[in-house]
C-alpha cells in the first residue's frame, strides 16, 4: 500500500514549505508525491486539477492520500463530496495532517485512537 503525498500552492509567489514541515513531521513513510505545478488555479475543481488526477491514476486500492490542510484539496462542500465519493469508490483512504481539521474525531468509531485517516 502506497502513501501518495498532494501538495498545492494558489500563485507562484508562495512555496510548500509549511506543507513539506507538517508532511515531513508526520513521518509518513516512502511518500509518493504529486506536487502541482505553482499557479495551478484553486478554482479548478480538484478531480480537474492535473497532479491530483495523476495521483488517482496512479492510486491502487489500499493507498493512502496525504494532505497538509484540507484547503490544499478542496475549496468547499460539494468538493470534499466529490473527492470523497472518488476516494470511496476507488478504496483509498484520505489522511489530513493539520491539526486544525481533526479527521480523528470523524473516523474515532472505526479507527484506532490517533490514526487521521478517512476510510
Amino acid at each position: 500500500m502506497a502513501n501518495l503525498v498532494y501538495k498545492r500552492v494558489s500563485t507562484d509567489q508562495q512555496s510548500t514549505d509549511r506543507q513539506n514541515l507538517v508532511l515531513a513531521e508526520a513521518g509518513i513513510e516512502d511518500p509518493v508525491v504529486f506536487e502541482e505545478d505553482p499557479g495551478t488555479s484553486s478554482r479548478l475543481h480538484p478531480l480537474q486539477r492535473p497532479k491530483f488526477s495523476e495521483l488517482l491514476t496512479y492510486a491502487r486500492p489500499g493507498d493512502t492520500v496525504h494532505i497538509s490542510e484540507m484547503f490544499r484539496l478542496v475549496r468547499g462542500t460539494q468538493h470534499v463530496l466529490d473527492v470523497l465519493d472518488v476516494l470511496h469508490a476507488d478504496r483509498l483512504a484520505l489522511c489530513i495532517h493539520d491539526g486544525a481539521f481533526s479527521a480523528m474525531d470523524l473516523t474515532a468509531r472505526t479507527r484506532a485512537p490517533g490514526n487521521c485517516c478517512l476510510p
